[in-house]
């Protein structure tokens, strides 16, 4: 029988959700067949691959994604989106074959592609300029398209136009700006992830205009279904993507020279980053340098 892998990393032990450092074990290498990618928004060296694995090397630089595993088999894997295999097993909170959990951390991509918001000309709004936001602006402006920003704090308005190259900016808690550029968009990427209204984000549409959902309230979000149906409008929404597509975005974001704005930290620091967090005290991910870290232990 193979032996586990010893990993050190950090996690909470209670409630109290302080991380403080932990020792785990990881499956062998190779348990099942691939794709079999063991972490998400992770990016190091290859130390070993599998017997069977043609693209990567020991010691290239790889990103890994959020799908440890899937059946391969349904009509979601077969088409290239084993993100939503109905058997999917996820790199966080994930059980594997043998019974043992997965580590990791939560997803993001970038649906704009998938609904048509990519074409050239478009004019296009974001909301919520966070994490999500604003790699979406980047994204949206390197595909050639018009960007207004919507965010309820005026600090964001010079960062999202003068760095970021928005076209435009409304404060979605200001009613006469929403007014004013109502019927103006044709399409919404909504990255807001805490409870709030979408009434406002619908009258902002175009008619056929499509807002995608891509944050995450813990509450159920209403929906005003005179303004969705009266324009002919559309909603949905979109979690991770499948490995083409993510290797699609990895590839347009390499040639297009998109990086997200981050704030890198070591791993004791970590506590610390998670209070910041919660007061939004962050511009706009932090990235833990695990290896520098273990390299000072």
């Amino acid at each position: 029988m193979e032996k586990t892998v010893k990993a050190n990393g950090w996690g909470a032990r209670d409630t109290s959700g302080l991380l403080s450092p932990l020792e785990f074990s990881r499956r062998p290498l190779g348990l099942r067949s691939l794709p079999d990618d063991t972490g998400h928004e992770i990016v190091g060296v290859v130390t070993e691959v599998g017997s069977k694995v043609q693209k990567v090397k020991v010691g290239d630089n790889v990103g890994v994604g959020v799908i440890v595993d899937a059946c391969r088999k349904c009509d979601q894997c077969v088409n290239d989106l084993e993100n939503y295999c109905p058997e999917r097993i996820d790199t966080y909170n994930g059980v594997l074959p043998d019974g043992s959990l997965t580590y990791g951390v939560i997803p993001i991509l970038c649906p704009l592609r998938y609904y048509g918001l990519d074409k050239p000309g478009l004019h296009v709004g974001v909301a919520g300029l966070g994490g999500l936001g604003h790699v979406a602006v980047k994204f949206l402006k390197a595909f050639g398209t018009k960007v207004t920003v919507l965010d309820i704090s005026p600090d964001k308005k010079s960062y999202a136009i003068d760095t970021l190259g928005a076209d435009g900016f409304i404060l979605s808690n200001k009613p006469a700006e929403m007014e004013a550029a109502a019927g103006t968009l044709d399409g919404i990427l909504d990255c807001v992830s805490v409870f709030h209204s979408l009434q406002g984000l619908l009258d902002l549409l175009k008619p056929h205009g499509k807002l995608v959902v891509v944050g995450l309230p813990e509450k159920p979000l209403e929906l005003p279904i005179f303004s969705l149906t009266m324009g002919r409008k559309m909603m949905g929404g979109s979690m991770i993507g499948g490995l083409k597509e993510t290797q699609e975005m990895i590839d347009f974001a390499a040639k297009h020279n998109i990086l997200p704005e981050v704030e890198i930290i070591s791993m004791d620091y970590v506590n610390t980053a998670m209070e910041r967090l919660a007061r939004g005290d962050v511009k706009f991910r932090f990235v833990i340098d695990v290896g520098k870290t273990l390299k000072a232990v």
